[in-house]
Order: structure tokens, then C-alpha cells, then sequence
């Protein structure tokens, strides 16, 4: 079964869960990345997502109604990101809310759906679209951008916070030199200006960003270049399969970096498929808990995950775990619109900030607890910093190599930022 037909046949489940003939179903749209430059990590985010709203339907769907969901590859493509918006939203039928994906896209339509009224749940976390009234003066208002997460640039803080303090506990004198790495490209940029002002802050020496592409490649140059340059604590702001091969090239010429990641920048996949190379990389992690924990959330993400694998035997990166919680959110957000007026975007929107340190119903442990308000869609400023150990070799199964431990995930510090206004919108 090819990626998009898993997708297709989730959405399939969830019109074959619907109510009798005739009876409402509440539209809903979900863009995803299964073929384009960010799908090696859009994959399993879209399918936490998709069987998240699946799980629901089969639960009886939102105070009795299913959603009728529409799940779209559109290949990390604007334009086609722009076509499907209109589509949903030029008919009788216009969604009443949409699970979205990458930075460019969501930028390029947080205006629309501010126009036309649509709560849009992005897997970007770009600062740029997280304030709604646009009072930081750094970014447009976007009262209708939500995502569920650390922004990518209050993360990047909080590992620059934490590589300060690591700095230190090795007995390191001097300033540490910091580097930006990634695609030139509104993703891993997103957080670029912020990264280097906090290092700066920090008592970091900034040095030229290095450029790599979001595919993967041989990035030796840019290895080089790092190296040369003394750098000892860089940032990856692509997403993993790229920063694999960043990773390995870094590795090859020998250079002595302490990497970070951006939440899409590693997970327990790169981590096998990087082997040795990924061994020590710290990124964040938006979620409380990861596949093999013992939160009490896990449970009910166990029988979401069964919605397409009934065999309850696929491994579930934090990727889907972070899918599961977004697409819960969205839908307690229009619950609470049902009760209170009708599920239109303006209701469903006011949904998003009816609870403080919201965790959805049974995802306790797992999703952190967030808020939103009318004036700040800075959901959580708790950032759970990971670190990917990997201690033998990576053959076989992703499941089995977890369980032997020979691959893990390590929780290193949870970092509180402040709610800094001067941070806001960037």
C-alpha cells in the first residue's frame, strides 16, 4: 500500500463510520506532505492526524455529527497548497476547520483564512503566524493560524539556554561558537534571526549561517565549513531526512559539533537511519511522553494508532504522537463551538481558548497542556529537550531497536520560557 492510499483509505474509514443517510457531517480539510521534500516526517504526522480524526468518528464523532475528512497530498507545493485551500472553501460545503502543514503554505494562506473565517492547524510552528492581532509589530495578524507546539523559534531558545548551561558544565572557557544550518527556505529560516539574537544574548560568537538543501545530499562542503570555523554548537533547521546526511558527511570529516535539531530535524527513524552519526543530536519534543513510555495518554494513543494498523504492532514515532494531539485539539475546539452557537470559524476559533493548560479528554501525559487566547497563539512555552542516544548497530526494525534500547530517546531538560513580548511574532 503506497503512502497516499493510506491516507485515502483512513479518510475512506471515516466516511464508512458516518451517520445514517442524510443525516450532517462537518467538513474538514487535511493538507499533507506523503511525496514532497518534508515526507519523510509528513508521514507519520499526517497519519497521527488522520487517524486521530478517524478515532473520533468511530467514537461517535463531535456531540453526535462525523466530520467528513479530507486528506490531500499536495507534495510540500504551494501552489497546490493555495488550489485545494480554494476548493474547500469556494463551495456550499466550505470546511469548518483545516489540519495544514508546511511554512511556506501556511504563510502564504494565513490571510485567506483570516478572511474567510477557517481555524487552520498547522504542522509549522513559525513565530510568524502566532500572533493573532499582529500587536507585536513583527508579524501580520493571524487570528485564525493555531499549531500545537513550542514555536520553532522559542524551541531554538530554549536549546540555546540549554547549550549555554552545557558549555559551562563541561568546563569550557571562552565564547562558544553557534551556527545556523539549513535550506534557504521560509521552514528552517523561520527561526534563523531569533537563534542568532539569543545566542548573541547568551554570550554565543555567531557565525555565518551554512546553507544545505532540504533533500539529501553530500554536505562535506558545508562540513568543512563548520569545522574550519570552529563551530560548536549548530543548529539543523531541516528536517530529517536531509540532516541524516548532514549528519553522516559531518561525521566522515571529523568534526566535533554539538548538533541540534529542530522538532522535525530528528526522531527515532533518523535516528536508525543515521546510526552513529545521530548519536547525541538534542532536539525538541512536543509532546510529554514518547512510544514506550507509561503516561496514562498512551493508552488511548495505542488504540488511535490501531485505526490503521489493527495489528497494534507499528512503532509510533513522536511525529505521530504530536499528529494525534493536534487533530484532538481541533476537534474539542469544534465540540465546544457545537454547544455554543454552531460550528462556524468564528466559534470553532473561540473553542481554542476556552480552557488553560488544556489537555484533550485521556491524552493526559502525552499532550502538553497548552492555551490559547484572543491575544497570544503561543500554545505552550514548556520545551521538553530530547536526546537521541544510539549505542550499536541500526539494522532491523525500528520496534525491536527501541525495545533493546539500542536506539533511545532521552529526556535531557524542560525548559520554561517566558512569555518575553519582545519574542513575540519572531
Amino acid at each position: 500500500m503506497t503512502r497516499h492510499a493510506t491516507l485515502a483509505s483512513i479518510s475512506a474509514l471515516a466516511l464508512a463510520l458516518s451517520l445514517p443517510a442524510g443525516a450532517a457531517e462537518i467538513p474538514i480539510g487535511h493538507l499533507a506532505d506523503q511525496s514532497g521534500a518534508t515526507s519523510d516526517v509528513g508521514v507519520p504526522y499526517a497519519q497521527g492526524v488522520a487517524d486521530a480524526l478517524a478515532w473520533v468518528n468511530s467514537k461517535g464523532g463531535i456531540g453526535g455529527e462525523k466530520m467528513n475528512v479530507e486528506s490531500v497530498d499536495y507534495g510540500y507545493q504551494v501552489p497546490r497548497a493555495v488550489a485545494q485551500y480554494k476548493k474547500w472553501t469556494g463551495g456550499r460545503d466550505k470546511v469548518a476547520a483545516i489540519q495544514g502543514w508546511g511554512t511556506a503554505d501556511t504563510e502564504a494562506l494565513s490571510g485567506f483564512v483570516t478572511k474567510d473565517e477557517v481555524p487552520y492547524v498547522s504542522g509549522s510552528y513559525a513565530a510568524q503566524v502566532s500572533d493573532p492581532t499582529g500587536a507585536s509589530g513583527k508579524a501580520k495578524a493571524a487570528p485564525y493560524n493555531f499549531f500545537y507546539g513550542p514555536s520553532y523559534s522559542d524551541a531554538l531558545r530554549a536549546m540555546l539556554i540549554w547549550a549555554a548551561d552545557d558549555w559551562k558544565a563541561k568546563g569550557k572557557t571562552g565564547k562558544p561558537k553557534y551556527v545556523h544550518m539549513g535550506g534557504n527556505h521560509p521552514y528552517p529560516n523561520s527561526p534563523k534571526e531569533a537563534g542568532e539574537a539569543m545566542a548573541k544574548d547568551l554570550g554565543f560568537e555567531v557565525l555565518p549561517a551554512i546553507v544545505f538543501a532540504l533533500a539529501p545530499g553530500d554536505y562535506s562542503a558545508q562540513c568543512l565549513t563548520a569545522k574550519n570555523a570552529g563551530a560548536n554548537y549548530a543548529y539543523m533547521g531541516n528536517t530529517g531526512g536531509s540532516n541524516i546526511s548532514l549528519l553522516k558527511s559531518c561525521k566522515a570529516v571529523g568534526t566535533d559539533i554539538q548538533f541540534m535539531g529542530n522538532v522535525w530535524g530528528m526522531d527515532e527513524n533518523a535516528a536508525k537511519a543515521a546510526g552513529a552519526a545521530a548519536d547525541g543530536v538534542v532536539f525538541p519534543v512536543r509532546t510529554a511522553a514518547v512510544t514506550g513510555g507509561s503516561a496514562p495518554g498512551l493508552a488511548i494513543a495505542a488504540e488511535i494508532s490501531k485505526i490503521s494498523d489493527p495489528s497494534g504492532n507499528a512503532y509510533r514515532p513522536v511525529h505521530y504522537l504530536t499528529g494525534i494531539c493536534a487533530a484532538l485539539y481541533m476537534s474539542e475546539a469544534i465540540g465546544w463551538a457545537k454547544g455554543n452557537g454552531g460550528i462556524a470559524g468564528p466559534n470553532v476559533r473561540k473553542g481554542f481558548y476556552q480552557k488553560k493548560d488544556w489537555v484533550p479528554a485521556g491524552m493526559e501525559g502525552v499532550c502538553v497542556p497548552s492555551t490559547w487566547t484572543e491575544k497570544d497563539h503561543r500554545g505552550m512555552m514548556s520545551v521538553n529537550i530530547y536526546r537521541a542516544r544510539v549505542t550499536g548497530p541500526t539494522d532491523g526494525p525500528i520496534a525491536d531497536l527501541m525495545k533493546a534500547g539500542t536506539v533511545k530517546l532521552e529526556p535531557v531538560k524542560t525548559v520554561e520560557l517566558p512569555r518575553k513580548p519582545e519574542w513575540f511574532g519572531w
